[in-house]
């Protein structure tokens, strides 16, 4: 079998929207679909002297990182279909070229293309794909539109299908995971029209575009033998029962600005809140890990070929490690006729990483919303901060002499605004433009302790008396977080916040930590 069993399964990409005919015949002229695209910024060093960055696009680098091969230079079905049974290897990547068949370059009048069709060719690839490897399963990494694709594979084809179908969680079978770049999950919605704009697109289909209204969105996400009421049907939504949910990752773009100039209207249309096409509310599936990147949907400075795309990939495919932060024991009380708004910014930088992973600000319109507890309520719910992934055997950044780092080092950083109205309005008569209300980074290294089990230590940034990449906990002196989880393999710590900040948040306020290792292929 060719199955190398190290997590590697074979990769297949589905690539988004290409509009009417000329858009669907510019996409089946590129030979990988637009993945093999990357980008060249540049930013200006301590010298005023030009520094670049290049990224050499998440097909490359899978290639040069992960050891993964592109094996065609011909047609790939009959590339695939000339090979033995489980002889061609795993750690391969694939296309998924749904839009040739509809392209007019290609075919004689070919049939409009149809989100269905292309869901149950990409179920066709699948089949293919795990037979002539052996993988028992594997990874399918969509942009936009492909995401779609994807879901529609996932409940609808593959429970259609009359060999291999019949329930919903039959997909988890054929599929492992599942990375998403800007997919419109909840559809794509208008900030100008008053919902009149959807209205026509959805009643014209004008070059397709009807795809992501609820009409055809609930027609190509649910199998052909269910019933679901209009008014039940919620596309961000994944049916109890199926793909499982920790196994779908959402990439979440929350720059407009950077959206193509030439596409610049629709950017005007679905507003600032957005990645210039897709509204960022839209952008996920309820109940699954997401990451929020200022990137744009597409174009130069797009979230595919963005570094911040690939590290959530690379480490949602491949990290052994389940990293969730959340921000418990908060009290900020209120009194009924208070009307403060709380606003927390959280952003995410692991050691030795050239960007941030996750990032959630009231600059990109993206906050994270927190309640206020009425006073005489109880202490509310967790507010989710960072959902990750890390890698224990990536290789770490070394220091000056070449020596390896101990610990796997991630950074959070917090701050929360406050905002208030008056009638209903903002009022900025006690306000300070761009002051926190309370701001800290928490520095969490995690590794081996002296007993040579897995331990976790977590320090404020406030607390240290020199710069935060001169502290390094010390196994023998440092004592790590007390863990409070009792299953095997799992931990969960409590870091409390700064003393000078309990008055604010409340006495118990604390970052709560619950780091886990992911299933294996066996496990799963």
């Amino acid at each position: 079998m060719a199955y190398p069993g190290d997590g590697r399964l074979p990769v297949i990409y589905v690539r988004g929207f290409a509009g009417g005919p000329a858009g669907i015949d510019n996409a089946v002229g590129d030979p990988f679909y637009g993945f093999n695209e990357g980008s060249v910024q540049v930013r200006v060093d301590g010298a005023d002297r030009p520094a670049f960055h290049q990224f050499e696009s998440p097909l490359l680098r899978l290639m040069g990182d992960q050891g993964y091969q592109l094996l065609v230079h011909g047609n790939q079905s009959a590339y695939l279909a000339d090979q033995d049974a489980g002889s061609v290897p795993a750690a391969s990547i694939w296309v998924h070229r749904f839009y040739d068949e509809f392209a007019p370059l290609l075919t004689k009048d070919p049939n409009a293309f149809s989100i269905e069709a292309a869901a149950r060719s990409l179920l066709d690839l699948v089949l293919l794909v795990r037979k002539q490897t052996g993988a028992p399963r594997v990874f399918l990494v969509a942009h936009s539109m492909g995401g779609l694709v994807v879901r529609s594979l996932l409940q609808q084809a593959i429970p259609d299908h009359p060999a291999i179908g019949g329930a919903l969680d039959s997909a988890s079978a054929l599929v492992d995971r599942v990375f998403t770049y800007a997919t419109p999950h909840g559809g794509i919605e208008f900030a100008i029209g008053f919902g009149l704009l959807e209205k026509l697109r959805d009643a014209t289909g004008l070059q397709g575009a009807d795809i992501f209204g609820p009409a055809r969105m609930k027609e190509y996400l649910t199998p052909t033998t269910v019933a679901v009421p209009d008014g039940a049907f919620d596309a961000t939504v994944m049916p109890a029962g199926g793909f499982p949910h920790d196994r779908l990752f959402c990439l979440v773009g929350t720059d407009s600005d950077d959206y193509d100039v030439a596409k610049g209207l629709s950017a005007k249309a679905v507003g600032a809140r957005s990645d210039g096409l897709v509204q960022i509310d839209n952008a996920y599936v309820r109940d699954t890990p997401r990451a929020f990147v200022h990137r744009s949907h597409s174009g130069r400075y797009g979230i595919v070929n963005s570094e911040e795309g690939y590290q959530n990939l690379r480490r949602f495919l491949f990290g052994d490690l389940e990293v969730v932060a959340s921000l418990t024991g908060l009290d900020i009380q209120g009194a009924p006729d208070d009307d403060t708004i709380w606003q927390l910014d959280a952003a995410l930088s692991i050691r030795g990483l050239p960007v941030t992973l996750h990032e959630q600000s009231a600059a990109h319109l993206c906050p994270i919303q927190i309640e206020r507890r009425p006073v005489g309520d109880s202490v509310g719910t967790p507010v989710p901060l960072v959902h990750t992934y890390l890698a224990s055997d990536a290789t770490r950044p070394t220091d000056a002499t070449g020596a390896r780092a101990a610990t796997m080092r991630h950074v959070l950083r917090l701050s929360l605004l406050s905002l208030r109205k008056k009638r209903g309005l903002l009022s900025f008569v006690d306000h300070l433009e761009q002051t926190a209300d309370w701001a800290d980074v928490l520095v969490v290294d995690i590794g081996q302790g002296a007993d040579g089990k897995p331990a976790t230590w977590g320090v404020w940034g406030s607390t240290l008396p020199s710069a935060i990449r001169d502290w390094a906990p010390d196994p023998a002196r440092d004592v790590p977080l007390s863990d409070e989880e009792p299953a095997p393999r799992s931990w969960r710590v409590r870091v409390p916040v700064p003393v000078g900040a309990r008055t604010l948040l409340g006495a118990d306020a604390a970052v709560t930590l619950e780091v886990r290792p992911r299933a294996t292929l066996d496990q799963a």
